[in-house]
């Protein structure tokens, strides 16, 4: 795949984070916890794979995205190690709210991990930005 294709391939990504941020927002506002949990979550995982996009690297598999994303730009010292641990959060967060059938999501671990989100994608789109 040429470089614009990747890029434009990361543009697309990084819009689809962006839109489940604002998704994420809209239910954490409606107290749609779970919901909000899943739109967070998916909002780093797609900005995770805008990155990545520009390396030519994608997985069907959730852990395969995670482990490249973290491989190639945290442990290289690219994006800062707190970003890990928001992936982490985000992940077990949405697993809990999503197949945990007495998951009980509060209101303020929601409205922080939407906080994070957004601090994660700000970090993606100054990286991406800069290229």
């Amino acid at each position: 795949m040429s470089l614009e294709n990747r890029m434009s391939l990361s543009r697309v990504r990084l819009e689809k984070a962006e839109e489940c941020l604002a998704d994420a927002k809209l239910l954490l506002e409606s107290k749609s916890y779970r919901s909000a949990a899943n739109r967070s979550y998916y909002a780093v995982f797609h900005a995770m794979r805008a990155v990545l996009a520009l390396d030519g690297y994608d997985s069907k598999h959730h852990s395969g995205v995670i482990a490249e994303f973290r491989r190639l730009y945290i442990k290289t010292g690219i994006f800062e190690t707190n970003l890990s641990d928001i992936i982490r959060d985000l992940f077990d967060l949405r697993t809990d709210s999503d197949y945990n059938d007495f998951f009980v999501a509060a209101k303020s671990d929601i409205a922080e991990q939407v906080y994070n989100a957004e601090y994660f994608i700000g970090k993606i789109k100054t990286f991406l930005l800069s290229r």
